[in-house]
């Protein structure tokens, strides 16, 4: 078996790739054997399963409570996997202690996971990237001397408390122990390498040496797991861009070593880039077609894993903002980009992000800002408006239903086999021990945007067919992509063609469902095994043929539902819109499944005619009880109902229904009432002012700051340009938000000589550093002080091994002043209150920054401000500077309605030019929202904010801003958005609060 798999893969290296040495090592050891593996797909428990999943961070919706309804959102839309990252910087703020408690703890992640039914995939890093400040590293590793992400003994020894113990804490969660873990991956995208730092050599296809990357580091790191008691299999994420990349394949060595090799080789891919500026082009080459070939070279003997998917982008500074981003990754580029990625049949995807949720704080790197909706399938508000969401649901759903792809064989895509338009690009999978075969239609041209017409020449084991045989053509329209199938297998029938898509299929006890869609006004046939003619139940009338052991179904889509039945086959014929409103929903399996999916013949499911969602099933005491979503009134049609069930209840409540006597269909309608929302009016709340740059102030006593005294640093990414250190992270001082110093993708500052302005830098995202000049006059023999702010927008992430590009300082890199030694000044600087020891364990170590309003507590809830001026955001502070604005308001929203809120800044306008700004939002002591330095149109601040507070109690509402002109542009608006009756409550917490002893002297540090 061997020696055949290497001749037919060093066939295809010749042909495909050029001729390469190559050598395939051993079989890992398996630690346990729940969670097994071959060419074709993962096992669980001996069950063969394509992993369809989504990536949602826990860090980035700070509401423990709120995990279950994106898991229940992922499970609906027919996933069976999501994939997380941690946050070590999160975790470990404080070097040597490991905190995981309260809204880190993921212990209530893994409990959510479990409830829902949904596979995790582990990646804790210690380098996660994400978008996240310093890509997941904690800001005191600027303070580690050795190369970061290598074998450095200061860096693995920084790195062996929070690997150890997050270890400890996910291998409770491994599936072998009960719980919902199936796959780890140890670091991620470990392949880009800073040449100079020795750590990796530079390679431009498969013929590479060994030593591209510090192997000594990951096998350090995989043992760390190891012995931490991971025992399921090691997944990559290799980022490498095509042809490059396998550094850690476990079977791609030229040099017999298996040195940091992982279990499951797998690969991002982000076909379309992360520039949104041009949402309808897709650029010409951009769809990656050689995922088979690159697997069959790389790692032949197991599945293709695609760890990370483009499931949209991030937006930057500057950046275009999320709705041109979600249109350029909409439901097309699914059909299209998706479809794709099924023609390699991979065993595993995942969509990074499905659900993005939230930079809050100061989590996010120097490049992005506060919302991280990615353009994601799940708004940033936890909302279902994107139809992409419907569109991927589709998709999973007929993979779900289709057991021949995973064991199918990949051939080479052809414009000549299968159709008679060369303009029609088509890629088979052809069964491999099954007879169904899967074809996958598209473009040629991948990124046409005009319809083009086509029949379908179907290969089937009854002869050869040009499709459609009674009448019409099939069509692509725009930018589609589609599957067609012969010889599938239904539950006990065959279909020998299908050119309409298939959501699903169920056998029931007296029947079987099939369920087909198309596009609109397209035209489909499909043809079943079977001696029997057929009796149209429903919709407009179709065409049909017979004989010779086939029955021939052909009709144009239409918007009204059409039922057919054939025998003890009822097919349910759709268009796309409407199969977008059916939720296929899985009872819980005795035994090993459970909740968690399982393959179409160890499942059973009932389909859900419902609208907005559906988020479970449960027969209990002859009752079928459904819980889900309404955004309207809608019909309820339930097809599958078990013959247990005798009645029927919706979130609770009882319903009557009526019962078709042939389809043995429920139908009922689910009633959805309006509700009445009172949205505090913020221009009308009791706004308190406080000054926020207070040491401006002449008799000002900083004699509590930190004295920037250090001679020397550790880090040494720049040269040490002054005569002390004015690098914050040399001081404990990591936390974005404002440095004060006395005596950055983008970046910002504002100076004052004692308590005159003279002036800020007016910069562009681009900038990570920036120089200034600045012109005044002093007197002799006076004393001056100089206040700068500087504002931290997050650490840089490190994507390259050695290069330690993290360790950009966040400060003052240089200063000089005409006429006197830069040993002259002496300098004191300060940030978050506590800095590494930071007070408030609730929120974590990167809710705050150094303004004196954080630095006093006053962005938690419940400031002392009785005696503080009355003034609103609105009027502004008239001046250079800095100021705080705190109200407290009531959420009186009805109960059983989930409803996001959030606040929207409209910047001024002076002479006709949008005004630059820095703005701040703290809802009950979260940092929801900041923006800095740039001029938009419209903001949208702490999208959801699960943390605003319970029903009837008073929230508090902080806004703080930093200008640097004379103009004032906030004027927060408060908004609600999506109105959904739903069958969980949000609950909305105000609970994390934290109150610290501070004396007067004390707090000013």
């Amino acid at each position: 078996m061997w020696l055949s798999r290497g001749l037919v893969l060093l066939a295809l290296v010749q042909t495909g790739f050029g001729l390469q040495n190559w050598n395939i090592r051993r079989e890992s050891v398996l630690l346990q054997d729940i969670v097994t593996y071959d060419e074709h797909s993962l096992l669980v428990h001996g069950q063969r399963i394509f992993i369809f999943g989504g990536e949602f961070h826990p860090f980035r919706l700070p509401v423990p409570d709120l995990w279950l309804d994106i898991f229940q959102k992922i499970k609906a839309m027919g996933y069976n996997t999501v994939s997380f990252y941690v946050d070590w910087a999160l975790i470990e703020g404080e070097p040597g202690v490991y905190r995981a408690d309260g809204i880190f703890a993921l212990e209530p992640f893994f409990e959510a996971a479990t409830t829902a039914g949904v596979y995790l995939i582990a990646r804790p890093g210690p380098y996660i990237n994400a978008e996240a400040s310093g890509g997941g590293y904690p800001g005191w590793l600027q303070r580690v001397p050795g190369l970061l992400r290598t074998k450095a003994t200061t860096y693995v020894e920084a790195t062996a408390l929070y690997v150890k113990t997050v270890g400890e804490a996910i291998a409770k969660a491994q599936i072998t122990n009960g719980g919902p873990v199936i796959l780890f991956q140890p670091e991620n995208e470990y392949y880009n390498a800073n040449l100079n730092a020795g750590t990796c050599d530079n390679y431009t296809s498969y013929d590479r040496p060994y030593n591209d990357c510090d192997a000594d580091y990951m096998q350090g790191l995989l043992d760390m797991y190891r012995a931490a008691g991971i025992v399921l299999p090691f997944i990559d994420n290799d980022s490498s861009a095509p042809p490059k990349g396998g550094i850690f394949a476990p079977e791609w060595r030229i040099d017999n070593s298996s040195k940091g090799d992982v279990d499951i080789w797998g690969h991002d891919s982000y076909p379309l880039g992360f520039d949104c500026s041009n949402p309808t082009v897709w650029p010409d080459g951009y769809l990656y077609t050689i995922g088979y070939e690159r697997q069959q070279i790389l790692s032949p003997s197991r599945f293709e894993a695609i760890t990370e998917f483009q499931g949209g982008t991030f937006d930057q500074w500057g950046g275009t903002g999320y709705k041109k981003c979600i249109q350029m990754y909409n439901e097309e580029f699914e059909r299209v980009f998706m479809k794709n990625n099924f023609a390699s049949a991979p065993g595993l995807i995942n969509v990074y992000m499905t659900f993005g949720g939230t930079s809050w704080g100061n989590m996010a790197w120097s490049q992005a800002y506060s919302s991280y909706d990615y353009a994601s399938a799940i708004a940033e508000d936890r909302t279902l408006t994107r139809e992409k969401y419907s569109e991927l649901k589709l998709e999973a759903n007929f993979l779900r239903v289709t057991p021949a792809y995973s064991n199918s064989s990949v051939h080479n895509l052809t414009t000549e086999l299968y159709t008679n338009n060369a303009a029609v690009a088509v890629t088979p999978l052809i069964g491999n021990g099954t007879s169904t075969n899967l074809h996958i239609m598209r473009h040629s041209n991948y990124s046409e945007t005009s319809s083009l017409t086509y029949k379908f020449i179907a290969n089937t084991t009854k002869g050869y067919f040009t499709v459609p045989q009674l009448g019409g053509n099939l069509t692509l329209s725009g930018r589609d992509s589609k599957w067609h199938v012969t010889n599938y297998q239904f539950g006990s029938h065959n279909l020998i063609y299908s050119t309409a898509e298939i959501f699903t299929w169920k056998e029931y006890e007296s029947m079987t469902v099939l369920i087909v869609y198309g596009g609109p006004r397209e035209t489909h046939e499909i043809a079943i095994s079977t001696h029997l003619t057929s009796n149209q139940l429903e919709g407009p009338k179709i065409g049909t043929a017979s004989g010779n052991g086939s029955l021939i179904l052909n009709w144009e889509t239409s918007t009204t539902r059409r039922v057919i039945q054939v025998g003890d086959i009822f097919v349910y014929i759709l268009d796309r819109n409407s199969a977008y409103n059916l939720w296929v929903v899985d009872f819980e399996s005795p035994g090993l499944w459970g909740n968690y999916s399982a393959n179409v013949g160890n499942t059973t499911s009932v389909i859900i005619d419902a609208g907005y969602l559906i988020r479970n099933a449960v027969v209990n005491r002859g009752g079928l009880h459904i819980e889900g979503d309404l955004n309207s009134t809608v019909p309820l049609n339930i097809i599958g109902a078990p013959e247990s069930a005798q009645s029927l209840f919706f979130n609770g409540a009882e319903l009557a229904y009526s019962s078709n006597p042939v389809t043995n269909e429920w139908s009922t309608i689910l009633e959805y009432e309006t509700p009445g929302i009172e949205i505090p009016d913020l221009d009308t709340l009791g706004w308190k002012f406080i000054d926020n740059l207070p040491e401006l102030q002449p008799d000002y006593d900083d004699s509590l700051w930190t004295p920037a005294d250090h001679t020397i640093t550790n880090n040494t990414r720049r040269p040490l340009l002054t005569p002390t250190c004015l690098f914050a992270s040399d001081y404990g001082y990591n936390s974005g938000g404002v440095l004060i110093y006395r005596g950055g993708m983008a970046y910002g500052s504002s100076v004052w000589l004692n308590s005159t302005y003279l002036g800020s830098t007016v910069d562009s995202p681009s900038y990570t550093q920036l120089n200034n000049t600045y012109n005044f006059t002093t007197s002799p023999g006076k004393s001056y002080v100089f206040t700068i702010l500087v504002v931290n927008m997050g650490f840089e992430e490190n994507p390259d091994p050695g290069a330690d590009q993290m360790k950009e300082p966040r400060g003052i890199l240089d200063y000089e002043f005409p006429g006197r030694n830069k040993d002259a000044i002496t300098w004191k600087l300060t940030g978050n209150f506590g800095g590494e020891q930071y007070p408030d364990k609730d929120r974590g170590p990167m809710n705050e920054g150094g303004l004196f309003v954080e630095r006093q507590g006053f962005t938690q809830p419940f400031p002392p401000s009785e005696d503080w001026e009355v003034s609103a955001p609105t009027i502004g502070i008239g001046e250079a500077g800095a100021g705080f604005w705190t109200a407290g308001f009531e959420l009186n929203l009805p109960y059983g309605y989930d409803i996001p809120l959030s606040f929207d800044i409209e910047p001024s306008v002076t002479n006709g030019t949008l005004d630059v700004f820095r703005a701040w939002i703290w809802v009950n002591g979260y940092q929801y929202g900041r923006n800095f330095e740039l001029p938009w149109d419209e903001l949208d601040f702490g999208r959801d904010m699960g943390t605003a507070g319970k029903r009837g109690e008073t929230c508090e509402l902080h806004a703080h801003s930093w200008s640097s002109s004379s103009h004032e542009p906030e004027d927060p608006r408060n908004g609600a958005y999506a109105k959904l009756y739903t069958s969980v409550r949000v609950i909305l917490r105000s609970d994390n609060l934290y109150t610290v002893a501070r004396d007067e002297k004390e707090d000013l540090r």
